[in-house]
């Protein structure tokens, strides 16, 4: 509104176009008056996007790995891959701020090319019972190039496909889900193990354990988190996993900070177990050195000081 949001009629367009993206972001049925902040949230917006531009040909991105502890043998399995970007200014940006950058401007198809080429080639030279855990964006999906770009990944690194899986949210089968169903199918076939992350806080999580058949379920933290003191949380635990049991996948319980909470999601059936516990993400050298001295053989029976001399690089 003039004056105080500008004194012509370009200024005043282009604050009003601000203000309308906000109310679009926050939902239907809104109205929005411009705000200075707006400006300088989208102007960082674009300075971000040039930067991810950037980061490929500076070589900022890297892949820390966290292990997932089997339960039954109480050793390391698998490693899931997480994105880091080495900003030059910023230093470590968080994925949270900019996969959604990301997948917005489309860049996370070749980012996601990255990640899967580099983090089969990593684990190629990892110990042969240990697979590789990679998450895909809708996005990549959408692009139904997929199964091209991890046959193309495995055949570069050697890595056999049953040593990557492939970890998906259920945005991805809210997509399209016939095509997504058909591209996931096709990376079973070739040996991919297929997880549903996050599972438990969509709104349809349960149906689609029947349209397709995933290899295991990751619990979303949130349950984990209040799983020693509500029990409703416990019992969704205990309901997810005695489901999975019967359906054959493996259960993976996200998060796990806590001697207690480790009980009691051994107590309650969960077959793997993720977190800061036993160990953060660590660089690729520093689980790489984990992974061969076998410090993990005992981690869920051992002490907490010999598990932090487990974790040590």
């Amino acid at each position: 509104m003039a004056p105080n949001d500008g004194t012509n009629a370009d200024q005043l367009l282009k604050q009003a176009d601000l203000a309308m993206y906000g109310a679009k972001s926050d939902g239907r049925g809104t109205i929005r008056f411009f705000e200075p902040e707006m400006d300088a949230t989208v102007k960082a917006r674009r300075t971000l996007e040039l930067d991810l531009r950037n980061a490929f040909a500076n070589d900022e991105f890297e892949l820390y790995y966290q292990p997932l502890i089997n339960l039954e043998r109480n050793e390391i399995c698998s490693c899931e891959a997480l994105l880091r970007w080495n900003h030059p200014k910023r230093g470590l940006i968080s994925p949270d701020v900019f996969i959604p950058v990301a997948e917005e401007t489309g860049l996370i198809v070749a980012l996601g090319k990255w990640v899967l080429r580099t983090a089969c080639a990593e684990a190629a030279t990892w110990p042969d019972d240990i697979t590789v855990a990679v998450n895909v964006s809708p996005v990549q999906f959408k692009e139904q190039t997929l199964v091209l770009t991890v046959i193309s990944a495995l055949a570069a690194s050697g890595l056999p496909a049953r040593r990557l899986g492939v970890e998906i949210t259920e945005a991805v089968l809210m997509c399209d889900n016939e095509t997504t169903l058909d591209t996931l199918h096709q990376l079973r076939d070739m040996g991919v193990r297929i997880a549903m992350d996050d599972f438990g806080i969509g709104y349809s999580s349960l149906s689609y354990l029947r349209s397709f058949p995933f290899d295991k379920i990751k619990i979303d933290r949130s349950f984990i988190r209040d799983i020693s003191d509500v029990n409703d949380a416990g019992a969704i635990v205990q309901a997810v996993t005695s489901l999975a049991g019967k359906m054959n996948i493996t259960t993976t319980a996200e998060g796990v900070e806590t001697q207690a909470q480790l009980e009691t999601i051994r107590a309650l059936g969960c077959t793997e177990m993720q977190g800061y516990l036993f160990s953060p993400p660590l660089r690729a050298e520093d689980i790489a050195r984990l992974l061969q001295s076998g410090g993990a053989e005992e981690v869920c029976r051992s002490s907490p000081s010999r598990r932090k001399r487990a974790m040590t690089p």
